[in-house]
């Protein structure tokens, strides 16, 4: 995977590009909240910005409310960060000393703070990066045995667009300086729809509710799980198999009555080529970044539901010839624990995903070219199978490999794995422009055990499509005709999927809007949407598609997994 420019490599991209205070941000994003009891209030005045900016102030004149958009009421504030000011606006609460409380708003618009000071034990903050819908923030924390006030506060970030907050609320004891009403029982959720299915789940999501907390999901009308977000995927489901699913929305007050109901229905089971254990038919690959680059910082837990495989990027090569080690960079990613990484992963496989191991890079230097190092290889990545659970290994290395012994490791490794383990690849368009060469040979070789190629049709240049005719990449007949190449150089379809970048930002060049690459999708699987290069038959079974990455989507609001990711789940 090319890291130059928005994609740096393994060693530059550890330049931290967040402040201190950011990374504490991120340590504590993400904490689920507590349920308030019944005599909870909300101890935040004019929460709802219904009058004006009383009880608020904003740093540098940089609030305002308005009345569009607004989460409820009639009004919402709207912060706009510039030069050295981040647009912050707070509050003084009361609070009673040893107490919990839980602080949330919802917010939208550009990169969004949440956070508390003043607590007496430990202040905590949660964020979010731009996102064009509203959004719940939400953490929870403890006042110490002198506290009577802590500070609340909502932030932008610097150059960033301009944020909007709304419905703020610190539930908890009463401290004495009045606040808002206490809530009412929320309203039954709306939008509830089926956003992705395997053979063992469905995935659901649906809008979110003024004053909920919480969702609780419910299938065939028996309750399943319990969710603060507005997204869950429901898993333990038999293949081919239709189920009924309905949502309520939840606070301290009780429980709404159950939305609509809706269907979905699992998929056939299946794997990729001859191995990958159960994907969906059409499948979406991203690749997660080890690293801090500029795109927006995730946990993997962070990842849409609209990826079937996430590839952590990347390994590393050790001093031993052939073998790879895997260091999370804890530091980088806001305080991200091992612990985290491998029950973000656990989570990931128990909603139907799979996640493996990306081994190379732009600048990747692992060297598999002699029986010793093909068993090394062999032996580290499935150490690293077992220590953090991944459910294979993608190839990635761009600096060439050997065919004959790149074949041997990967056979060694399934013979450990089993039928279960995913293989990924993903090469550069050079490396498959024909059957001779040793990326495609190995890929050839593998094809009985070998989940998906994900070719990387970026960074390129021109080059020859399966008619002998030359294409400039960043156009759908890029895409189709060197696609074809693969899928009449024996290749499965199922084996074949289409490598683009998220952003403009992910890639030096060849960036399409996913636009583009639901037309090339369109036009290999079905004959519709092609340009001047029409492929002589069509491949229904064609596998989907691959981002470089799920960090540069986030930054974009998830742009290209909500198109491309429904497009390829919506295929036949």
């Amino acid at each position: 995977m090319d890291r130059a420019s928005g994609i740096p490599g393994p060693r530059r991209r550890r330049i931290a590009t967040w402040s201190a205070a950011t990374a504490l941000a991120l340590s504590v994003a993400g904490l689920a909240a507590t349920p308030a009891s019944a005599a909870d209030v909300n101890n935040v005045k004019n929460a709802g910005y219904e009058a004006g900016l009383a009880n608020w102030t904003c740093t540098a004149g940089s609030g305002t409310t308005v009345s569009s958009p607004v989460h409820s009421g009639s009004a919402a504030l709207k912060a706009t960060p510039a030069g050295q000011d981040n647009a912050q606006c707070t509050q003084s609460v009361a609070v009673k000393p040893n107490s919990t409380y839980t602080l949330s708003a919802w917010v939208q618009g550009g990169y969004s703070y949440l956070g508390v000071t003043g607590t007496g034990t430990t202040d905590v903050s949660t964020w979010t990066p731009d996102t064009s819908s509203w959004k719940q923030l939400s953490t929870t924390f403890t006042t110490g045995a002198a506290t009577t006030s802590v500070t609340v506060y909502t932030h932008g970030w610097y150059g960033q667009a301009a944020y909007y907050a709304d419905d703020v609320s610190v539930y908890g004891p009463d401290g004495g300086g009045g606040g808002d009403p206490a809530p009412t029982v929320p309203s039954a959720p709306g939008g509830l729809s089926v956003s992705g299915t395997t053979s063992s789940s469905v995935s659901l999501s649906w809008s979110a509710v003024s004053g909920a907390t919480g969702y609780n999901v419910y299938r065939d009308g028996t309750k399943v799980t319990a969710v603060t977000g507005t997204s869950a995927t429901v898993t333990g489901l038999s293949a081919s198999t239709s189920y009924s699913f309905q949502v309520t929305a939840t606070n301290s007050a009780g429980e709404s009555a159950k939305s609509s109901t809706v269907t979905g229905t699992t998929t056939a089971t299946g794997g990729g080529g001859g191995g990958g254990g159960t994907l969906p038919k059409h499948a979406v690959t991203g690749y997660w970044q080890n690293f801090n680059n500029g795109a927006t910082v995730q946990k993997l837990s962070d990842v849409p539901a609209a990826y079937d495989i996430i590839a952590v990027a990347f390994a590393d090569a050790t001093g031993t010839p052939g073998a790879v080690s895997f260091n999370l960079d804890s530091a980088g990613l806001g305080g991200y624990t091992v612990d985290q990484f491998k029950a973000d992963i656990k989570a990931k496989q128990a909603a139907g995903k799979k996640v493996v191991v990306s081994i190379g890079g732009q600048n990747g230097t692992v060297s598999i070219n002699d029986a010793t190092s093909a068993a090394n290889f062999a032996n580290s990545v499935w150490s690293l199978m077992q220590t953090y659970g991944f459910d294979g290994v993608d190839i990635d290395l761009e600096n060439g490999l050997n065919a004959t012994y790149m074949t041997q490791a990967l056979r060694s490794l399934s013979s450990k794995a089993g039928s279960s383990l995913v293989i990924t690849m993903a090469p550069q368009t050079i490396d498959m422009q024909s059957t001779s060469n040793s990326y495609f040979q190995t890929a050839l070789n593998i094809k009985d055990i070998l989940t998906v190629v994900n070719m990387q049709y970026y960074n390129s240049g021109s080059m020859l499509g399966c008619d002998g005719k030359v294409y400039s990449q960043g156009s759908v007949d890029f895409l189709t005709a060197l696609a074809c190449i693969q899928l009449q150089g024996g290749l499965s379809p199922s084996q074949v999927g289409l490598g683009v970048p998220a952003s403009t930002s992910g890639a030096g060049s060849g960036y399409v809007s996913p636009t583009v690459v639901n037309n090339a999708l369109d036009c290999l699987a079905k004959g519709t949407g092609c340009g001047s290069f029409k492929p002589a038959k069509t491949y229904p079974d064609l596998r989907g598609a691959m981002t470089w990455s799920t960090n540069w989507d986030a930054s974009s609001g998830n742009a290209w997994s909500n198109a491309v990711g429904a497009h390829v789940h919506a295929m036949p």
